[in-house]
């Protein structure tokens, strides 16, 4: 995806090319690998497990362990597929870059414009989630939407200050979110052995599969989970795409890429499997944290505060990070031609304050949707959030597989981090990610982002012819010439 590079100051007036891995961005964002794998390990962990995992354990049971493990294979899948691609050509432009390669200029516009739509849904999603949170301690007393609209304006202020230290700051934010699931983990584990706590006496892994058995509602109740699932693991991409970018990628980007397993093992099938051990999956409701609810079960009340307060300063980062990367991201897009030019202006201090200003009005968005639906907020824009951020998915897969055959014909260089199985892998994770885009259309409150989604390409379509027009010799606008194979000495 469109990213952030380390370099010079940049004056704004000229176009960048397309991939130009080059210096001359503007910005001082060198992150090192502890901040790298800590922010690996913490970006598995967010609103998707804290606050959505509740609605699909009300629907699905116990059962959810089993879609998290599945979906999560198919992480892995793209996860591979991507670090194929960015050991073959590390890029500023990322996502985007690869889709004007292997399939055309208009798909690399389209997948950049559409990238940063997810990270400003996904930024309407956070706070949202956190004006929900923050009904543990108001009971009501505060309308979600002006708590949404508080935060929304707090984190804009912050955006508008010195961003040198948004990395360490990441670090210690996941660090917490770690530390929370892991201290839940032991918890549980202490209660299940040991017997300590309101739930001591009827905890048991029993309940996985004796309350109503594994499937309560049906398969098919576990299917409709997937959306909310996919949606937990959005965003997951950014590992690879910061990890490229680093002083050492085929070091770090390995490393983190190949830490997904466990991560999903740990954080959210071990997770919910402690908890689905301890309580009940009945006792939980859509809407309410199960890590919250848990404690509250367990009768340990100052626990459930301080988990609540976690997921709550775990919302609040990932919106901030969202604000903090569309900023860029625009400002990128519009260095290489794709986007209008005022947005490459920075500031002294080197902030995109109009990249920001703008990505943080249309999080305001989250603000009337919020207003208009309190109940039903979260599931909108996690619906719309999810569509968006699968598109990014779809890219990868597909140019991955467009790469391997023209790598195994000699066309192009081989990778350094070719991903298991070639092509095979790639494959299925399409078609699973198809299944999932035609279960969101069955779901009456899922359907209403593939409404979405024709109206978003109308516009791309119309801002696409619009720009090239106006330059048609950008080099945004013309399909990449792809690296010729260097010939063997014979």
């Amino acid at each position: 995806m469109t990213s952030v590079q380390v370099g010079k100051q940049h004056d704004g007036n000229e176009a960048v090319a397309p991939g130009e891995s080059g210096e001359g961005e503007g910005y001082q964002r060198g992150l090192g690998a502890r901040q790298i794998q800590m922010i690996a390990i913490g970006g598995a962990i967010g609103t998707g497990l804290f606050l959505g995992a509740g609605k699909g354990i009300s629907k699905a049971g116990p059962s959810l362990i089993l879609a998290y493990a599945i979906a999560g294979l198919v992480i892995f899948f793209i996860m591979r597929a991507l670090g194929e691609l960015l050991m073959y050509r590390p890029v500023s432009g990322s996502f985007s870059e690869y889709a004007r390669e292997f399939i055309g200029p208009f798909a690399g516009f389209v997948t950049g414009w559409t990238y940063w739509l997810f990270w400003v849904v996904t930024g309407i999603t956070e706070v949202t989630a956190a004006a929900q949170y923050m009904k543990y301690w108001t009971h009501d007393s505060v309308p979600q939407w002006l708590t949404a609209l508080v935060f929304t304006l707090i984190l804009y202020a912050v955006n508008l200050i010195s961003v040198k230290l948004f990395g360490e700051l990441e670090f210690w934010f996941s660090m917490v979110k770690v530390t929370a699931i892991v201290g839940m983990i032991l918890i549980c584990a202490g209660i299940l052995t040991v017997g300590f706590s309101d739930a001591g006496d009827t905890a048991s892994v029993t309940h996985l599969w004796s309350d109503g058995g594994f499937f309560p509602n049906g398969i098919g109740s576990t299917l409709m989970t997937l959306q909310m699932v996919m949606f937990a693991f959005l965003a997951v991409e950014l590992v690879g795409v910061t990890a490229g970018e680093s002083k050492d990628p085929k070091t770090v980007l390995p490393k983190a890429i190949n830490t997904v397993p466990w991560r999903i093992a740990v954080f959210y099938v071990g997770a919910l499997i402690m908890i689905l051990s301890v309580v009940p999956w009945t006792n939980f409701q859509p809407g309410v944290s199960p890590f919250v609810a848990a404690f509250e079960k367990m009768g340990l009340g100052v626990g459930a505060a301080i988990v609540n307060f976690v997921v709550l300063t775990a919302a609040l980062s990932s919106c901030n990070s969202g604000m903090y990367s569309t900023g860029r991201m625009l400002r990128d897009l519009a260095l290489n031609g794709q986007g209008p030019k005022f947005f490459t202006k920075l500031t002294k201090s080197g902030t995109p304050l109009i990249g920001t200003t703008v990505s943080a009005a249309m999080m305001l968005v989250g603000v009337w949707i919020n207003y208009q639906w309190p109940g039903e907020a979260f599931n909108y824009v996690v619906s719309f959030a999810t569509i968006s951020g699968m598109w990014a998915w779809i890219v990868i897969l597909i140019c991955q597989i467009r790469y391997r055959i023209k790598a195994d014909r000699g066309e192009l260089p081989q990778s350094s981090f070719k991903a298991p199985g070639g092509i095979t892998p790639s494959i299925l994770a399409l078609a699973f990610i198809g299944m999932v885009i035609v279960l969101m259309g069955i779901d009456k409150d899922a359907r209403v982002s593939l409404y979405c989604a024709p109206l978003w390409a109308v516009i791309l379509g119309i801002s696409y012819v619009v720009l090239r027009s106006r330059n048609p010799q950008s080099a945004a606008f013309a399909k990449r010439k792809q690296p010729e194979q260097p010939t063997q000495s014979k």
